[in-house]
């Protein structure tokens, strides 16, 4: 409650700032997504630290320790915004699939429709996702669990069969990707910081926001993971 009065109260500031200079020049400028966002009234800046959503969400800027922090987090800045858009087309394939089987009565009409939409997934993303590196499929493993509240291993044995999950697993484990992989920001440092690069690249419209299957609070886990390097 008391982040959010904060961030209330700092909305509502700036609005008042920007409606009572009518007679002002009020632009606003954004820098990379790695930066703080700025308004700009006759060349003065005043830097404000979130972006009006539906939800206005505190976004500060981004520090690092050291060049070296800077570059993994570019990197994973770019495998995440490359692999997203297939973990989000895969939640909307699901969601169309799974209401599309509610329809149909007849078990044989179902496994038929079944084997129709894996095929066409297959054919939609192979030569795709052949073409992603090992930490580019582990990121999307991750992601897919974030988008279908599933993991990549589950959804495999309901389209296909436990036996061949486990081989598509075992296979995956000799390039030291786990389909078995689930998205944990709350435990995992670089799943905090994949999700950090989402909640930016949404709000920078970079990427297209989708809900994820389960509630992820981003103020709240930007203050456990504060509390947790301070400590």
């Amino acid at each position: 409650m008391k982040y959010t009065y904060y961030i209330y109260v700092s909305f509502l500031f700036f609005t008042l700032v920007a409606t009572s200079q009518t007679d002002r020049e009020y632009t606003e400028k954004k820098n990379d997504s790695t930066d703080t966002f700025y308004y700009i009234i006759e060349g003065d800046t005043i830097p404000r630290e979130f972006i009006d959503l539906e939800e206005v969400i505190l976004l500060k800027k981004l520090e690092f320790t050291s060049k070296q922090d800077r570059r993994r987090y570019l990197i994973l800045r770019r495998k995440t915004r490359k692999v997203y858009p297939y973990a989000k087309l895969a939640s909307e394939r699901l969601t169309t699939m799974t209401r599309r089987l509610e329809t149909i009565e007849r078990k044989r009409d179902r496994k038929k429709y079944t084997k129709r939409i894996q095929k066409y997934i297959e054919e939609e993303f192979s030569a795709k996702l052949k073409k992603l590196t090992r930490t580019e499929g582990q990121i999307l493993v991750k992601l897919i669990h974030r988008q279908t509240g599933r993991t990549a291993f589950d959804l495999v044995k309901e389209l296909r069969t436990g036996w061949r999950a486990f081989w598509y697993n075992t296979t995956a484990k000799m390039f030291d990707i786990s389909i078995k992989e689930e998205y944990r920001p709350f435990d995992n440092k670089e799943d905090y910081l994949i999700e950090d690069i989402l909640e930016r690249s949404f709000q920078s419209k970079i990427l297209e926001r989708q809900k994820p299957a389960f509630p992820i609070d981003y103020l709240e886990l930007s203050v456990h993971w504060n509390k947790r390097t301070s400590e």
